[in-house]
């Protein structure tokens, strides 16, 4: 038990429905912990559309995928929850004494009173180079979609990509790396024209190398690389970062034993609980009759969920319904007490 870590609740997922799932557990005064599968918070907001507007969050007529990330961070803030990124929640199991132990890809151990599944539509994972044998290099001189560039300073890095992420990644590298060099099937990018734009003048400066093909095979050093032409580069480097988008698998959840409808998990409407006492679902992961799927619809979900698990948290015990605007109790938890 003591590599365990304890808390209150556990959240898999830290997009928008995860975070604000977050913040009405605070309010109840319930601690959680939050695990994501990708390596920073925001889910299929930022990885997906996190430039994109949207119009239809409530008292905010324009917001983007990231912009309501950092929103909901700062909310969330005072709470602190916990954040364990870039890593998967692989099992759940009952223990004796009804709490649930739950264990992850990076070899961590919850054991939580409650539970809350916010995985949307599953957990976002890289696509990967399609060609056999590159699982050995992966964290070696091979990196899927990488949190942190200052690792490559002074290497010659190869990019693989052709979207939005993968070319702010080779930008950002040419201030950083010794050689970047962009490598896209075609030449034509799913990207904002300044930010093909700002790629194209890189190109033009000689500060960053383009080259159209596939890759074709890669031993750790070397890149190959077949083009239209039947022609082959050879890329010699560092490092390998490939930006190749991502994409949901529901993963572990499926094995969980949960009765799922078109991979969504049935709840009620009452507490947005599972048929599993002390689980419970929240966003695009789940499903009930009127279902919609929107982030607006997600926070209604979390709010009750949250008073769902108060019961479980705090048994026996009668908990007010409390407003932000009058409070004291809640202006303490926020660290708002005593503004006007």
């Amino acid at each position: 038990m003591s590599n365990r870590i304890e808390t209150d609740a556990l959240i898999i997922g830290a997009g928008p429905v995860g975070l604000f799932q977050a913040f009405q557990l605070g309010l109840l005064e319930i601690s959680c912990h939050i695990v994501d599968a990708q390596p920073a918070p925001g889910g299929q907001c930022v990885a997906l559309y996190g430039h994109k507007p949207i119009y239809d969050i409530p008292g905010t007529p324009v917001t983007s995928g990231r912009e309501l990330a950092q929103s909901l961070l700062q909310q969330v803030a005072p709470f602190k929850p916990q954040f364990h990124f870039g890593e998967q929640v692989e099992t759940l199991a009952r223990q004796g004494d009804g709490r649930l132990l739950l264990s992850t890809s990076a070899g961590k151990s919850f054991l939580a009173k409650t539970v809350f599944i916010a995985a949307g539509v599953g957990a976002f994972v890289p696509k990967r180079i399609a060609l056999d044998g590159l699982a050995a290099h992966e964290g070696r001189t091979l990196f899927y979609h990488p949190d942190a560039l200052d690792r490559f300073a002074g290497q010659a890095v190869v990019v693989n990509g052709g979207d939005e992420a993968a070319l702010e990644t080779a930008i950002a590298l040419t201030r950083i790396a010794r050689e970047v060099t962009l490598v896209h099937r075609r030449d034509g990018f799913q990207a904002d024209e300044a930010t093909v734009a700002a790629m194209r003048a890189l190109v033009a400066e000689g500060r960053l190398g383009f080259a159209v093909g596939q890759p074709s095979a890669f031993d750790g050093r070397t890149l190959r690389i077949a083009t239209p032409e039947d022609t082959t580069i050879e890329l010699p480097l560092d490092a390998l970062v490939a930006c190749l988008g991502i994409s949901p698998r529901l993963g572990p959840i499926a094995d969980w034993g949960f009765e799922l409808e078109r991979k969504q998990v049935p709840v009620d409407t009452e507490k947005y609980q599972t048929r599993e006492p002390g689980v419970f679902a929240v966003g695009d992961i789940n499903t009930y009759p009127g279902k919609k799927k929107l982030i607006v619809c997600g926070f209604h979900e979390a709010t009750l969920a949250a008073w769902g698990a108060a019961a479980i948290v705090f048994p026996g015990k009668a908990i007010p319904l409390q407003y932000t605007t009058t409070s004291t109790r809640l202006h303490e938890l926020l660290g708002v007490a005593g503004r006007s």
